[in-house]
């Protein structure tokens, strides 16, 4: 990677992605594979570099490496298990995450480019058994518990913050159907975020101050997940 500051990501991004969806197929991305390097990885490695730096003063042992399989997510989709057969996503994923464990199993900061549409987010999307587990007794926990709801409650007053992460349709076995935050016993992840069409600031080196400022917004879930994460041992 050459050793410069992001500048915006170009149209081109957006057109090979665009195309990519029309000819997913191994032989069209490898004919084009020098337009997929120069227009959406080499931009989304520098764009991670000054993004990474930028996230240091919300999370100061944030992980932010320019590389596929690092911060980066491939494009290439795993479809062993998959009806889908198409080989390559049509979208570019990006996801700093701070924390010890496995990249996915910590909170992080997430975003996401395809035509049309801009996703950011904060948080985890799904937690691993042991996470689950530990985020429940948390939620339950009257001091974390309702701190969590505080915190929600805060976050998306803010314009178009919404927050995911529900999956189960009844509280689990062993925890009280009535309880007052049962909402989010029903979660199997925690993330807020904001979608919305591609803004104008992605074109420019804006963009990583655009998406800095959402993530401060948005930053509280993060602090809640890694402050649980991190005193898990402390609850009986």
């Amino acid at each position: 990677m050459q050793n410069h500051s992001f500048t915006g990501f170009p149209p081109e991004t957006f057109r090979f992605l665009q195309e990519l969806k029309v000819f997913n197929e191994r032989e069209w991305f490898e004919a084009h594979r020098g337009m997929y390097e120069a227009h959406v990885l080499q931009p989304a490695q520098t764009f991670v570099v000054d993004m990474g730096k930028r996230l240091e003063t919300l999370a100061p042992g944030v992980v932010a490496i320019p590389k596929i399989d690092k911060t980066i997510f491939r494009i290439h989709r795993d479809v062993r298990f998959s009806p889908n057969k198409a080989p390559y996503k049509t979208h570019l994923a990006m996801f700093f995450w701070e924390g010890n464990r496995k990249k996915m199993e910590n909170p992080g900061f997430y975003v996401h480019l395809e035509p049309g549409r801009f996703f950011i987010g904060v948080g985890m999307y799904q937690f691993p058994k042991d996470i689950l587990q530990e985020y429940r007794q948390a939620v339950a926990d009257d001091k974390m518990g309702n701190k969590l709801a505080r915190i929600i409650r805060e976050v998306v007053k803010h314009p178009g913050v919404k927050i995911g992460g529900r999956y189960f349709k009844r509280v689990p076995r062993g925890f009280d159907p009535d309880h007052p935050r049962a909402e989010l016993l029903l979660h199997n992840g925690l993330h807020a975020y904001i979608e919305e069409n591609i803004p104008d600031a992605v074109y420019s080196e804006a963009f990583v101050e655009y998406c800095f400022e959402k993530f401060t917004l948005m930053a509280p879930v993060h602090y809640w997940l890694r402050e649980m994460m991190e005193s898990d041992g402390d609850r009986v």
